[in-house]
């Protein structure tokens, strides 16, 4: 039997297959989005076995094997690792036409070489084999990256982080290039039970008493510039969605005090904190000549009794379907009305905003760089064929795809970066068919250097790592 993943999987044409292996398979990775361990990176991991590599911590296939009727205990319980890994060698199969059955297979071939389909007629020689490689060094996690080409991967921290793993490995001789990413959402989200408490990290994070909103700005402040001196250079944020209710920085202190006395704030209220602090918050990134980026859409937690036996990020979350277009459009123009908006990435969740996202972001494109608002590619749920498909399709239809800044994997997974080879072979499928059905001049090395572009170039020249 022919091997599933072939050097020509996922390309349906002779041009597509040029325009992959003559202009996109050897470029190198950059993920400027990701949830890796910067501990693991420094102290070059090295896993017991596949199942730790590969199984521990991946929601995607924990929600798989829930779906298919297997206890929590072979998932996030009691059984050993090697059940675990032999439920999912069971499962694989089963998971036809779901994005991980592509993956899976990527990633087996890709680092292991094993062109084998998974199931639980191979899943203890898998296990073994695999378990084998995983304890050599070239299964380290700084081999991992380099193994598949990583120039740059951009981790995500919370500001309260000391980045000391990161100051490790730029004094280190490692080559892959590990940044870092502002994340301040939890100092956003006024209404969680555990605002206060984070609160408190801060002010001895920074050393100080945050006793107004002023304080907490300040702190802000100084922890940007300490993020900045660390070669931070972009953000992120996970909202489910923009607020936009602009109220006076002197009730924004009262709403800051109300709530840190640890009283109940009204619906109004909230939005208009997080209002001001992600107007002040967008006007900091300016100054300092970051990329901002906005992850919308997600409906987390939604299974409570799940939630309280596993906690987040355990496979409970999914998309939801809250207005975005316009106090997103008005939050991007009120940094713009007086040229402080910086560079922008914003994410959809709900595939229903596709068309409002790829409008939205030519209204403040203006003309003072390229590409200067993105519209970042399908992630979580929209990481696959269709999604993406559908995300480039859409961007190419009202926006430039030619000044799109690519893939990303936002994993925790070491074994993640096929999924740019994944992206990639779908854009050259893309462009291949538009040129043979005549919809583009057959012009291989003009359309090869936008594919490039669209893989790594714009990356390479967008972000200032």
């Amino acid at each position: 039997m022919q091997n599933f993943i072939t050097n020509d999987f996922l390309l349906e044409s002779e041009t597509a297959k040029k325009l992959y292996h003559d202009f996109a398979a050897h470029l190198p990775i950059i993920d400027y989005h990701c949830h890796l361990s910067p501990k693991a990176i420094a102290e070059n991991t090295q896993f017991e076995n596949i199942t730790k590599l590969w199984i521990d911590g991946d929601h995607y296939k924990w929600r798989a094997l829930r779906t298919l009727g297997v206890e929590e205990k072979y998932i996030t319980g009691s059984a050993s690792d090697q059940e675990k890994f032999l439920e999912w060698a069971k499962a694989m199969p089963f998971t036809v036409r779901n994005p991980i059955y592509h993956w899976s297979h990527l990633e087996l071939l890709r680092y292991f070489n094993c062109n084998e389909l998974l199931s639980d007629k191979n899943g203890i020689n898998i296990y073994q084999e695999t378990t084998a490689l995983v304890k050599t060094k070239d299964f380290r996690t700084q081999n991992l990256l380099e193994k598949m080409n990583v120039e740059l991967i951009c981790t995500t921290e919370d500001p309260i982080e000391n980045l000391n793993y990161h100051q490790q490995l730029k004094k280190s001789s490692f080559k892959t290039k590990v940044s870092t990413s502002f994340r301040p959402d939890k100092a956003i989200m006024i209404e969680s039970n555990t605002y206060n408490t984070y609160i408190n990290s801060l002010e001895a994070r920074t050393n100080s008493e945050i006793k107004s909103y002023k304080k907490l700005k300040d702190a802000l402040i100084n922890l940007v510039e300490y993020f900045h001196e660390n070669g931070c250079r972009i953000s992120d944020h996970g909202l489910t969605f923009i607020p936009f209710e602009i109220t006076s920085e002197k009730t924004i202190e009262t709403i800051f005090e109300k709530r840190r006395l640890g009283n109940n704030l009204s619906e109004k209220e909230k939005n208009q904190y997080q209002t001001s602090l992600m107007i002040f918050l967008g006007k900091l990134y300016h100054r300092k000549g970051w990329v901002q980026q906005f992850h919308l859409g997600a409906m987390r937690n939604n299974n409570t009794r799940k939630f309280k036996l596993l906690g987040p990020d355990t496979g409970w979350d999914s998309i939801g379907n809250y207005p975005i277009a316009q106090n997103l459009s008005k939050f991007l123009d009120c940094l713009d009305q007086n040229n402080e908006l910086t560079k922008t990435i914003l994410y959809n969740l709900n595939p229903s905003d596709n068309a409002i996202m790829a409008t939205l972001i030519g209204n403040f494109n203006d003309g003072s760089e390229k590409g200067k608002v993105q519209w970042g590619s399908g992630w979580w749920f929209m990481d696959q064929l269709e999604g993406m498909t559908n995300q480039l399709n859409t961007l190419s239809n009202i926006g430039l795809i030619s000044c799109f800044v690519g893939m990303l994997t936002d994993s925790r997974s070491f074994l993640s970066f096929p999924r740019h080879e994944y992206f990639r072979r779908l854009v050259c499928n893309l462009f291949g068919e538009d040129i043979e059905k005549g919809r583009l001049p057959n012009d291989l090395s003009w359309v090869g250097k936008i594919i490039s572009d669209i893989c790594y170039n714009n990356a390479k020249n967008y972000f200032d790592f």
